[in-house]
């Protein structure tokens, strides 16, 4: 698919690999809409790159329809729809105080996963009501984001990787279903990126983790998982496919 002249729509797009995805499907050409958690984020990025803000919770399907509404009203139907919003969490299944930690795992998985399938599950209404794009019938791509954790979940990740295992899970049986719209779908399972959360890591740390990276051995650059995005876009093939962007990483128990 052609990404210039498209609408597209990115969640969590306030930061991280959400705003690197924003900040190059503007840069090819896109309408993009900057949807997270944050207004003043959205704005940032929104205003840098030309885009529409709106702040949404990916959870509140009434916000996310009510998203999705406005940006097909001001800017065309979203044709592109990436979903980067997402939190991470820790918390073991026994841990030591003996409080299990139901009420995390509860928001992990209402945030990472059902937050996703809410934003797919409209943006899947919106493109299916739309006309074709070109000969194949196509009419969108709409991209998740899982984890390697989804695979190689650390002690500690077990709500986290549930949440991104979930994601990838649905990713075939998504694509099967909307094919017949012509509706790809395609999930996108990182490994260590350099974001605002990784940041803060003391050099050491950060060392050691990159030092478990066989190639390259750093961390990845929002960026390049942004490329991998317009990789996807792009490409008609791909579709139904969980794809890894790791550095060939498969993470410790801890």
């Amino acid at each position: 698919m052609q990404i210039s002249g498209q609408t597209a729509l990115v969640t969590g797009a306030g930061s991280g690999l959400g705003e690197a995805t924003a900040r190059r499907l503007a840069a090819q050409g896109a309408r993009v809409a900057v949807v997270d958690l944050s207004q003043e984020a959205a704005e940032r990025v929104a205003s840098e790159i030309g885009g529409l803000a709106l702040a949404a919770d990916v959870s509140d399907s009434a916000a996310v329809e009510a998203g999705f509404e406005r940006v097909s009203a001001e800017l065309g139907v979203p044709r592109i729809v990436v979903n980067c919003a997402g939190i991470g969490t820790a918390a073991r299944i026994l841990p030591r105080d003996g409080q299990l930690p139901l009420e995390t795992f509860e928001r992990t998985l209402k945030i990472n996963l059902y937050g996703s399938y809410v934003v797919l599950s409209f943006a899947a209404r919106a493109m299916a009501a739309a006309e074709a794009l070109d000969a194949d019938g196509a009419r969108g791509v709409i991209i998740n984001t899982a984890s390697v954790a989804y695979q190689d979940g650390q002690i500690g990740q077990a709500a986290y990787a549930a949440s991104k295992g979930g994601i990838a899970a649905m990713t075939l049986p998504a694509a099967r279903e909307l094919a017949r719209f012509g509706i790809r779908v395609v999930t996108l399972a990182p490994g260590l990126f350099e974001t605002a959360m990784s940041s803060g890591l003391p050099p050491e740390v950060k060392a050691a983790l990159e030092a478990g990276l066989p190639f390259p051995s750093r961390m990845g650059h929002p960026d390049e998982f942004a490329h991998l995005v317009q990789s996807v876009v792009e490409n008609p093939l791909l579709n139904g496919e969980v794809i890894r962007i790791d550095s060939a990483v498969r993470l410790a128990p801890k």
